[in-house]
Order: structure tokens, then C-alpha cells, then sequence
């Protein structure tokens, strides 16, 4: 495939394995197999190097995980020869919900999609970290999302209670529903995967 890098492509093949082994609600699958799909045409590759910011310093802890499932080591060894190349960013707006450590501890990286590697508008696929005892926003958007967790932490949807879907865990959130997450006593670590289909939500970011 022209137009994408090597380390970027190993990371997309590596992410949509995962992804559909990982994927229980048939919405998900549907989902996932959407986005991948239109992967196979690749977008342009933003050049230079990435930026950091304090909450990275979990990241190895984050990393370092044990699993038997290959597809997760061999997603998190794809994920880190891209990690440089990542602009890690805060999330600005907030509603209260959150945690008082928030915008220290935590995170976003858009990995495929506006300001990511592979910048586009069609879908979007990227990583959330944020350090112990941390409480995302609650926050909606227009787009259905799929997470794959690849740490300990809790989640939750609507009105509904915290879960927790543990490593490997992955779960769908459908258009426009109120959803949030929690990092416990260790770094929480996850990816999600949007299709942004409509022209309004094409223009919208995650750190936004």
C-alpha cells in the first residue's frame, strides 16, 4: 500500500486484529470492520516528531502489562515504534464532572484523524491515558465510538453504573450517548475508534 509508512501500516494491521478479536456487541464489529475498511485507502501522513506531555511519564507503566493474547502484545509493540510521532493533548472542555487532578493527569493522542499521523476527517482512531485515581468528563458525541481497554479501570454509559471491562475489554458506545471513565489505583490505558461520517462531525476533534 503506497501513501502510509511501514510502522504506521504494521500499527493499523495490528489495531484492527485486536479490535475484531476484542469486539462482543454486533454494533462493534459492524463498526470496526466499517473503519478499517476505508483504512485501506490511506490519508497523508503528518510530518515531524510529537510532543508530550507530564502524564506521559506513565506511559511505560501503562505498557507494561501481562497478557497471553498475542494480538495485545503485538498492538502495544506497534503502538510504541509510532508513540513519538504522537501529539498528546488535554482535553479543554470539561463540564465539572472531573476530577480535580484532571488536566494534569490525563492525556489524548489521535493517532488516525484530525492532528494525527494520518491526518483525515472520515474517521478517527486514537489513545487515552490518564495517571491513578483520575476521572474523565462526562462528554457525547455525535460519532458511535468503540473502546478497546488495555488496562484496569471503569467506565460508564448513560445513567448507567461504573464497569469495569478489564484488559482486552471492549465495549461500544452508540451515537450521542453520555459516557465517561475512571483510572483506579494504576494508569488507565485505552484506545477508541470513531467513524465520522456526516460532514459536522467530520470537523470536530477529540481534544476539543
Amino acid at each position: 500500500m503506497t501513501g502510509r509508512s511501514e510502522a504506521l501500516q504494521s500499527f493499523v494491521d495490528a489495531a484492527f486484529a485486536a479490535f475484531d478479536q476484542f469486539a462482543r456487541a454486533t454494533e462493534s464489529l459492524r463498526s470496526i470492520r466499517q473503519i478499517f475498511s476505508a483504512l485501506e485507502v490511506p490519508g497523508a501522513e503528518r510530518p515531524g516528531p510529537g510532543s508530550r506531555l507530564p502524564v506521559c511519564a506513565h506511559l511505560e507503566a501503562a505498557l507494561s502489562f501481562e497478557t497471553e493474547h498475542d494480538s495485545l502484545r503485538r498492538l502495544f509493540d506497534r503502538f510504541r515504534a509510532i508513540e513519538p510521532l504522537l501529539e498528546w493533548r488535554r482535553r479543554s472542555n470539561n463540564d465539572g464532572s472531573e476530577s480535580e487532578n484532571f488536566v494534569d493527569g490525563h492525556a489524548n493522542a489521535m493517532i488516525i484523524g484530525p492532528g494525527g499521523i494520518e491526518d483525515r476527517r472520515d474517521l478517527w482512531i486514537g489513545v487515552t491515558l490518564m495517571a491513578p485515581n483520575v476521572r474523565y468528563p462526562d462528554h457525547d458525541h455525535a460519532p458511535e465510538e468503540v473502546y478497546l481497554v488495555l488496562s484496569e479501570g471503569e467506565f460508564r454509559q448513560g445513567e448507567g453504573g461504573w464497569f469495569s471491562p478489564g484488559i482486552g475489554g471492549s465495549f461500544y458506545n452508540p451515537p450521542g450517548i453520555k459516557h465517561a471513565m475512571r483510572s483506579v489505583d494504576t494508569p488507565l490505558f485505552a484506545f477508541w475508534a470513531l467513524l465520522a461520517a456526516q460532514p459536522a462531525q467530520q470537523a470536530a476533534r477529540r481534544n476539543s
